[in-house]
């Protein structure tokens, strides 16, 4: 089901999309192709709102900067400089988090309208990036679809194509807040992530290269114990990359019971702990576990590739499920 929910500066408007099952719903925005919210029973049966987010559209638009639910491309996360080479040749990037460029540029995915067709139990949104959008190379036409399984549990799988070769990092933004998104700090929840590694960056947040073992350091979560403060890190899954979702993490709040298990193909998770935040909300009120291909893969030939080339089909998925406990 879907219906009008603002309209841009100049004119175009902007949908949303419902979607409901197994006692589950999403709503998500043809703008930036945001999860707006998602309402979810806590342990003893009450729906509330898990992902932060805003009412209306001039919400989104007038706080762009932390994402908030948001699809994010070309390429998600940092690439070092604003510049990266790619059989021979150097392409430039607005460098929008200086001296890096950050979740795809000024304008990236997330503050673009994508065309929304329904499929079962979802919505599908497509759009095509032209040649030369942020700086990046070749015509990549996208589609991310967004899907209610059975069990209540959100699918987004992705797909890319290109006619030169370029790069592809996508992710989705959401801030999990499993008290409910009005319910304050989230540092208490408890993360579990299937992690034994993960990538130290320099002071501009930017991978060292090296792939450090979490074992005698803050950054092992793989008993699971309460998050706290202080991450914007990309954790190095165990599993790498697949060609099935499998699950890497697991998110609990003990107040509400709430429980989101994550699972996805990709090799990387980003998690920040949202410690920048600003009003109307507040420095840690949700947690990103933002799935991913590396930051500065572009830039480090030993990371897992995001290179795309023609004649190829970029493929992502990752799933959030819902119980309690």
């Amino acid at each position: 089901m879907s219906e009008h929910f603002g309209t841009l500066s100049d004119g175009t408007p902007v949908h949303r999309w419902t979607l409901e099952r197994a006692g589950v719903q999403v709503r998500v925005l043809s703008y930036g192709g945001i999860v707006q919210s998602l309402q979810v029973p806590d342990r003893d049966g009450r729906a509330a709102n898990v992902v932060l987010g805003f009412a209306d559209l001039d919400g989104y638009l007038s706080h762009p900067g932390p994402y908030f639910g948001a699809l994010i491309g070309r390429y998600a996360n940092r690439i070092a400089g604003g510049r990266f080479a790619l059989d021979g040749l150097t392409y430039t990037l607005a460098p929008n988090n200086a001296p890096n460029s950050l979740h795809g540029g000024e304008h990236g995915f997330d503050k673009r309208v994508w065309e929304a067709t329904p499929v079962e139990h979802g919505v599908r949104l497509s759009r095509v990036s032209p040649h030369g959008e942020e700086g990046f190379p070749g015509r990549l036409e996208v589609t991310a679809t967004y899907t209610l399984e059975a069990d209540g549990a959100l699918r987004i799988a992705y797909e890319a194509v290109t006619d030169a070769p370029t790069v592809v990092n996508l992710t989705n933004h959401s801030y999990f807040n499993l008290a409910g998104s009005q319910a304050g700090v989230a540092g208490g929840h408890e993360l579990r992530l299937a992690a034994s590694r993960f990538t130290p960056v320099d002071a501009d947040l930017i991978p060292t290269g090296s792939l450090d073992e979490v074992a005698g350091t803050r950054f092992d979560f793989r008993q699971g114990r309460k998050v706290g403060a202080g991450y914007d890190h990309n954790f190095v899954l165990d599993k790498g990359v697949t060609g099935r979702a499998e699950e890497v993490a697991e998110l609990y709040d003990p107040a509400s019971g709430r429980v989101l298990t994550v699972a996805t193909t990709e090799p990387g998770l980003q998690l920040y702990t949202a410690d920048h935040l600003t009003e109307p909300f507040a420095p840690g009120d949700g947690i990103a576990l933002e799935t991913q291909h590396f930051p500065d893969s572009p830039n480090r030939p030993e990371f897992p590739s995001t290179v795309l080339r023609p004649g190829e089909v970029f493929r992502s998925e990752t799933v959030y499920g819902f119980s309690v406990r």
